[in-house]
């Protein structure tokens, strides 16, 4: 049964979720590319999976204990699908839950760096350096600033998010 505080949501459309998720399906993308340059395709197909695996990984471990599990209200959408996954789980800890799954996805920003790295010593490769940058642009910089300005703007969850968290409420589960 839906909370009738819900109508009161911002509901997210269809484009506003692809418009939030794109930065991070760019970066997979690009870090994709890089490895595929170097060290080889079997790398970069194993980092794209990764890319599927974290968000999935955070629908099924993290999403089932936000509030806005299973409604439009979820700026990046992984609610909605989490809800066909997995049932709702408690709230009030959506806070440890976030800090102990979240570092599963850490690495997707750090791997694509070990090519230009190693490119020092190998000799620069000016096709993977630039396509790094373009890499190490959207994903540190991009990619945190949608975040911020955009999806992690406008939830009602940021309360409670290690991500985004600026007040020192306590988390609850009721929908404000």
């Amino acid at each position: 049964m839906k909370n009738r505080d819900q109508a009161n949501l911002r509901q997210y459309s269809g484009l506003e979720v692809l418009l939030h998720n794109l930065p991070y399906i760019l970066m997979v993308c690009l870090g994709g590319t890089v490895l595929w340059r170097w060290p080889g395709r079997w790398w970069a197909i194993g980092y794209l999976c990764y890319g599927l695996i974290g968000a999935l990984w955070t629908m099924l471990f993290v999403c089932p204990y936000c509030r806005f599990w299973g409604t439009r209200s979820c700026p990046c959408g992984y609610g909605l699908i989490a809800a066909t996954l997995r049932q709702r789980a408690d709230c009030l800890a959506f806070q440890q839950q976030f800090r102990r799954h979240i570092p599963v996805i850490v690495p997707l920003w750090l791997i694509p760096l070990v090519p230009l790295l190693l490119g020092v010593w190998r000799g620069i490769d000016p096709v993977t350096t630039i396509l790094t940058i373009a890499f190490s642009v959207d994903g540190f910089l991009i990619l945190p600033l949608v975040s911020r300005r955009c999806g992690c703007k406008d939830c009602p969850q940021k309360a409670a998010c290690p991500w985004m968290r600026r007040l020192e409420t306590r988390p609850t589960c009721t929908l404000e």
